[in-house]
């Protein structure tokens, strides 16, 4: 039971559960309760197709050292891998910028009159040194940080929802102004994408039943989605008049000090493991789709972040919106197209049969419309 469902699963939501979390309060008091909650149930599903789908391409593939871009290029053809090598590597590192954009937050919960520098070095070298020590490798330790996490939102749950549930009933339920706004951080906080290769990874090492994989994955897009919820009612009862962007800014004040502390060790941690997550992602990325050499990968992976956040990138709802809805937009658009490329070839080994065509259709139809009205809204 722990080895072949709980392991597996914890890695998934681990990965999965990570900065997308701190932007969805902020959605759905903008966007209405029931608006944020439709996204989210519905792009749960989505999420869920999307990781089937990736996995089911690797398990396909007879060559196992690749990642999305490879299997891009594979199955779409060379410019295709092109295109997948640059969303890939552009959304990962806007979202390691993203969470060191997020550190600062929960920092200041824990250390408020630490200069700013030293927060965003504190939590860059651990995160740094976290993808190259391995540490993820674990699927123990993966599991610890995933019961931290929950554990925070709980905690956060039951001290908003119980507290002020007047706050959250006061919310307007659809505001039709801002109908579209929850596509891109619903989508940033449920695509998982870098959780799917290790995930295969650990099945293959185990000797597990591939036609086991499909219940995790359902049940690693369906866990974060409900602890979303749990941590938005938390949020919004435990928030002022407003809720910050962050969620946690918005708390200063009006949260006790020592909640606020446990809260911001907390939350530090989570972003800890999946700033890891992602890091460890794009370094296999550069080691097997570009072949580039150990040194140069270091140096990219550990700076490439800090000079994004330096050069300017420290707005967090813009930057989780346009990684979401454009560059996740499109890899979830490339994994339809890699993946039904690759369905049409004769394999013994699969995950997905068959998927009607109507909702292969569909699935490129909402991730075009997202693509073009992020990319409207950023222009």
């Amino acid at each position: 039971m722990l080895k072949k469902s709980i392991l597996p699963t914890s890695l998934l939501v681990g990965t999965i559960i990570g900065a997308g979390i701190f932007s969805l309060p902020f959605v759905f008091e903008k966007s209405g309760l029931i608006t944020g909650l439709v996204y989210l149930v519905f792009l749960t599903a989505i999420a869920s197709l999307i990781h089937l789908m990736y996995a089911d391409i690797i398990v396909r593939t007879p060559e196992h050292h690749h990642r999305f871009p490879g299997y891009a290029k594979i199955y779409l053809g060379k410019n295709a891998g092109l295109l997948a090598n640059v969303v890939t590597f552009v959304a990962l590192f806007l979202t390691l910028t993203v969470y060191l954009v997020l550190s600062v937050s929960f920092l200041n919960l824990i250390t408020p009159h630490l200069p700013l520098i030293f927060k965003i070095l504190i939590f860059w070298i651990l995160g740094s040194l976290a993808v190259f020590l391995g540490i993820r490798k674990a699927a123990f330790f993966e599991s610890a940080t995933t019961i931290i996490t929950l554990l925070m939102i709980f905690l956060i749950f039951f001290l908003g929802f119980f507290s002020h549930p007047e706050k959250i009933l006061s919310l307007n339920f659809v505001n039709s102004g801002f109908l579209f706004f929850p596509f891109g951080a619903v989508l940033f906080a449920l695509l998982g994408e870098s959780a799917i290769p290790p995930l295969i990874a650990y099945f293959r090492k185990e000797n597990m039943d591939f036609s086991k994989i499909k219940k995790i994955i359902v049940w690693g897009a369906v866990i974060p989605a409900f602890f979303y919820l749990l941590f938005v009612f938390g949020i919004l009862g435990l928030s002022g008049k407003t809720v910050s962007e962050d969620a946690v800014s918005g708390l200063i004040g009006v949260t006790p000090p020592i909640i606020l502390m446990i809260l911001g060790v907390f939350g530090f941690i989570s972003l800890w493991d999946s700033y890891a997550a992602i890091g460890t992602d794009a370094k296999k990325i550069m080691e097997y789709e570009w072949k580039l050499p150990k040194l140069t990968v270091s140096l990219i992976i550990i700076f490439a972040p800090l000079i994004l956040y330096f050069s300017g990138l420290q707005n967090f709802l813009e930057l989780v919106s346009v990684v979401g809805g454009i560059l996740y937009g499109l890899w979830g658009l490339l994994t339809v197209l890699v993946w039904r490329k690759a369905a049409q070839i004769e394999s013994q080994t699969y995950l997905l049969k068959k998927i009607s065509p109507i909702i292969v259709c569909l699935l490129i139809l909402i991730f075009v419309a997202g693509i073009i009205y992020h990319a409207v809204n950023f222009l």
